[in-house]
């Protein structure tokens, strides 16, 4: 049977007034028992800024029992799953290293009761697996790239994609886009295209090996900060000039404060917004499902833009950087 929260108020009204940490607190018997499966929080400045605000959120002054399990591989994570429901954990959240293999662990967690929310990530299974998912539309973020891209009008786009965790959403929607517009016009031509896992080092190897072939290239399209951080440091190490009025375009994802002041400062010319503020509503669903209540929705897509150099403010970096 599901504990009920000792207060009717989300996380989101607490936060405004003050009351996390006090007038939420539990007893340890109602305390709601989650298991929390996420990416290795060192992947990235995103999943880092993730990992914190769900351990803000999910704690036992919020009414909560929480055990937190990290993997960037999908056999670790569904071994981490299986252990929560032998658990008997109330809810599983999961933010899938792969989209593909969890249709039988979440059909265990169903049969034992729990329920399970994803979030940052979709996965391929069927909805009826999942009460619900918070979660980033990758594919949109890699069109809203891509069309950027495209209204540079550049004669020839030479790009070098640099892609991140293979199988993983975010890999597969920003991978989609470029890999479809390249597909269809003549003047889009991609000279290499490797994973990087999310790593800036990784990164700096792929660029440096074009480099070094002498095949010419002006955009570099890496999906996410990091790995255009390391793309940059190959290109700064060869004096090849890039982000505003260089010789390279160069696009990140995350909008990590750092990178938004790259692009602030023309040195980087797009960044992506993936939004990992996530906790609060993971939070809204748990206290509706704890009350019996109905959810309106059964995803719940996050609000996300990219940024230009050529209009990015210091107020855009304050507010959006993670």
């Amino acid at each position: 049977m599901k504990k009920v929260i000792a207060s009717v108020l989300t996380a989101s009204m607490a936060l405004s007034l003050g009351m996390v940490g006090s007038a939420m607190a539990v007893s340890a018997d109602d305390l709601i028992k989650v298991a929390v499966i996420n990416n290795d929080p060192n992947e990235s400045g995103y999943r880092t800024a993730n990992d914190k605000d769900l351990q803000a959120m999910f704690n036992k002054d919020n009414g909560y029992d929480a055990t937190f399990y990290y993997s960037l591989k999908n056999d670790e994570q569904i071994a981490y799953a299986q252990q929560a429901i032998q658990d008997e954990v109330d809810y599983l959240l999961l933010s899938a290293a792969d989209t593909s293999g969890w249709d039988s662990v979440l059909q265990d967690a169903n049969d034992a009761g729990i329920s399970v929310i994803l979030f940052d990530r979709t996965i391929d299974a069927s909805e009826d697996l999942y009460v619900a998912s918070v979660v980033s539309d990758m594919a949109q973020e890699g069109n809203t790239a891509v069309d950027w891209l495209a209204s540079q009008g550049l004669d020839e786009y030479n790009v070098i994609h640099i892609q991140g965790v293979m199988g993983s959403a975010a890999q597969i929607g920003r991978s989609g886009a470029l890999t479809a517009k390249a597909d269809a016009e003549d003047n889009w031509n991609i000279v290499v295209e490797q994973t990087a896992e999310w790593n800036a080092e990784n990164a700096q190897q792929i660029v440096q090996s074009v480099i070094d072939s002498g095949d010419k290239f002006n955009v570099i399209y890496a999906e996410n900060d990091d790995m255009a951080k390391g793309a940059v440091a190959a290109l700064d190490k060869a004096n090849i000039s890039h982000g505003v009025d260089g010789d390279v375009i160069v696009m990140g994802f995350d909008c990590n404060k750092w990178a938004l002041q790259e692009l602030l400062d023309g040195k980087w010319n797009y960044d992506g917004q993936c939004n990992p503020f996530q906790a609060s509503y993971i939070n809204d669903i748990i206290t509706k499902l704890q009350a019996g209540e109905t959810l309106e929705e059964k995803v719940i897509v996050m609000t996300e833009v990219g940024f230009d150099a050529a209009t990015i403010t210091a107020e855009d970096v304050e507010n959006f950087g993670i």
